[in-house]
């Protein structure tokens, strides 16, 4: 039976509007992108069939969202418009793209190639800054592309936005637009901050940016991290007699803002073709989620400005720009059971098992809810539909139910020890201590998924570093009953290796002879591979720095493992707890006896060295040492190497292309060292 075309474009309008409403009003999303996009392209092929149904009001004709009466409104003096997005998710679109342009413009197979300006697609909050003589006055959202919402104060505290441009010569007015974004790392670490202070996780870092900057309290706001990067201009007067100081083409109107000290991301291009395109449709692909922030696609702009007024503009979008997006990584599915899978610490993690559903780029049937925790927080239950979302090569997660689709009567609710008294690895009893979100299977070593990851990480390359040693070789010792714990490695000889799957005599006396030679490491080395729960790589370098002999750090209690640098009270019960469990001891032993040793040294009780209670940072190629090699020197100095830049952040040292990071530092005014200067650093300590 065939829908009423009007009955279906009504409920279209009311669904889409419904959408922007939650979304952009009340910051609480309750659909996908991907779900959004598809209720859009719909209306809009509806509208295109049916020309009598598109009205002033329809959500085509104008863009999503509304001013709320909290914030005093901005009237746009040039719209904030959107641009077409291009539905091929494939390089391919590029090419409809550049077709679609050349026939516009009356060019022929002979006529040269057109110019464009490649651009990430930001997935934040569009914003428009504005300038009047070099000073920011004014910042509004885009609202319904004609009227925005004022939103100064909480734009001033994002402290990557120039408060004044740096030029002498200013236009008289200029609108900068672009993305305020939540970059991954601040998201992840406010999230843990709200975690643990009993707050509300932030849903997803756009969603985090849109309720930062609509924060009534500005105090609020600035409590939240935020990001800004510039795409293009509004309203421009004053630059220069008639605007002519005004470069010919959007690659040089970036380019003169980041001069002006308005960031501009770096991974913009400008390229001549649609195969150049798609080259960098591919490219940016490529590194999507290796970037430390959210991005949903690419933007494709005719680079000169003089063919960008000849394309001119079509209903609510330019002709000469597009969008050209990749697979959504946000997807609705349903909730078919709950299983958990047991870690290397003992860990009891609750899986979702999925209806198979794409989310950016690959199937996912699978998706973490992190712990009991988590699951209460979402009231995730089996057979609710909800949100998943797919970033980087991590397994997914679930971000939020669908409250209005879940099934009646209402599913009953989940509980890890309700479900899973005992390990469904190995029988043992399972607990969840006071004060922690994790749920532990106790069975340690004997516990077969705990001792394969224990291996596994015992062998990694920052532990004990057994070349060679991999899952596959893990899984049949563990399988095969051939290794209980990592003292038995050390008892492995080549008739049994040899007899191992895959393993010819060769491969076999290459793996004893990493095995062999992982024997002699360090203390630090030694504590990270024993897998102590809160311990990582630094920690562990700080207790075997501290105490310098294996048995003073065995007799430590909690207070004297407090006096390390760092460590705190959940991290010392921890310690504190391992070597309390007699099988860790009995490995311990079994590890010396198999010849596993390390020099010792008296402790030191004060850490000394010339960068001592430094943060160092570092970005680039240095001419002569790796980046291992450096933090190393770093290290040993007394000084700790962070991955970002911050107000805390002592130094960063830049080799050569160097990145975001020597930008942030030059923002925060924060010392920046050439290696040499580094090296000097080191020897003579800093100058008072």
């Amino acid at each position: 039976m065939t829908r009423d075309p009007e009955a279906r474009a009504a409920e279209l309008r009311r669904l889409i509007e419904e959408a922007n409403h939650n979304y952009y009003v009340l910051d609480a999303p309750t659909i996908s992108d991907a779900e959004y996009d598809r209720l859009f392209r719909e209306l809009q092929a509806l509208e295109a069939e049916h020309p009598k149904l598109r009205s002033p009001d329809s959500p085509t004709q104008r863009v999503g969202g509304k001013a709320t009466a909290a914030f005093a409104p901005v009237r746009h003096a040039v719209p904030m418009l959107s641009i077409r997005t291009e539905t091929n998710s494939e390089p391919e679109g590029a090419l409809n793209f550049d077709a679609r342009m050349r026939r516009e413009l009356r060019l022929g197979d002979d006529d040269p190639l057109v110019e464009y300006a490649c651009e990430l697609k930001f997935d934040g909050l569009a914003i428009n800054l504005r300038y009047e003589r070099g000073v920011l006055v004014q910042a509004a959202t885009r609202g319904d592309g004609e009227t925005g919402e004022d939103v100064t104060h909480n734009v001033r505290t994002i402290e990557s936005i120039p408060s004044r441009l740096r030029t002498e010569t200013p236009p008289e007015v200029l609108e900068v637009r672009g993305e305020a974004y939540m970059s991954r790392p601040d998201f992840e670490r406010y999230n843990a901050k709200q975690r643990a202070n009993g707050g509300t996780p932030l849903v997803n870092p756009r969603n985090g940016a849109a309720g930062s900057i609509r924060q009534l309290d500005p105090a609020l706001a600035a409590q939240r991290p935020l990001s800004f990067f510039a795409y293009g201009l509004g309203e421009v007067r004053g630059w220069g007699a008639d605007n002519r100081d005004w470069p010919a083409t959007h690659s040089g109107v970036l380019d003169r803002l980041a001069s002006w000290g308005v960031p501009v991301n770096d991974d913009r291009a400008v390229v001549h073709g649609g195969r150049a395109l798609a080259d960098y449709h591919r490219a940016i692909a490529a590194r999507r989620d290796s970037l430390s922030f959210d991005i949903d696609g690419v933007v494709y702009k005719v680079n000169r400005r003089e063919l960008q007024d000849r394309l001119g503009f079509v209903s609510r979008e330019p002709r000469w720009a597009v969008a050209h997006k990749y697979p959504p990584q946000e997807e609705m599915t349903e909730v078919l059971g709950i299983e958990v899978n047991v870690g290397r610490t003992g860990a009891l993690t609750p899986v979702a098992r999925l209806k198979p559903v794409f989310v950016g780029g690959v199937t996912v049937s699978n998706a973490t809810l992190h712990n009991q925790d988590e699951i209460d927080r979402k009231d995730v239950r089996v057979g609710d539909t909800v949100i998943v979302r797919r970033a980087g090569d991590v397994i997914p997660e679930v971000v939020q139910v669908v409250a209005d689709r879940r099934p009646s009567p209402e599913p009953p609710r989940f509980n890890i020890l309700a479900t899973y008294p005992a390990c469904p690895v190995c029988g043992s009893r399972v607990v969840r201590e006071e004060g922690e979100a994790v749920t532990r299977c106790t069975g340690g070593l004997v516990c077969a998924a705990q001792r394969k990851q224990s291996l596994l990480h015992f062998a990694s390359r920052r532990a004990m570093d057994i070349e060679g040693l991999g899952e596959r070789l893990v899984d049949q010792l563990v399988e095969r009953d051939l290794v209980h714990s990592p003292a038995d490695l050390y008892r492995l000889d080549l008739a049994t290796v040899a007899g191992l799957e895959r393993m010819a005599g060769k491969s076999a006396a290459n793996l004893l002879a990493a095995i062999g030679k992982s024997r002699s490491t360090t203390l630090a080395r030694f504590l990270f591979a024993l897998g102590i729960g809160n311990v990582g790589e630094t920690t562990a370098k700080d207790l075997a720095r501290h105490f310098g002999r294996l048995d003073e750090l065995m007799r430590a209690d909690v207070e004297r493992l407090m006096l390390v640098p760092d460590v705190g009270p959940v991290v010392a019960h921890s310690i504190a707890d391992f070597f309390a469990e007699p099988h860790n001891l009995e490995v311990i032993a079994a590890l010396r006896v198999g010849g596993v040793h390390w020099p010792e040294h008296e402790g030191a009780a004060v850490a000394a060295g010339p960068l001592l209670g430094k943060t160092v940072v570092l970005t680039g190629t240095l001419p002569s040492l790796s980046r291992e090699e450096a933090k190393a020197l770093i290290e040993a100095a007394g000084g700790k190497v962070s991955g970002s830049v911050s107000k805390k952040t002592d130094y960063v040292v830049a080799g050569a292309e160097a990145g975001s990071k020597l930008t942030k530092a030059q923002e925060l005014s924060v010392k920046v060292l050439d290696e040499s200067q580094l090296l000097a650093l080191i020897e003579t300590g800093p100058k008072t």
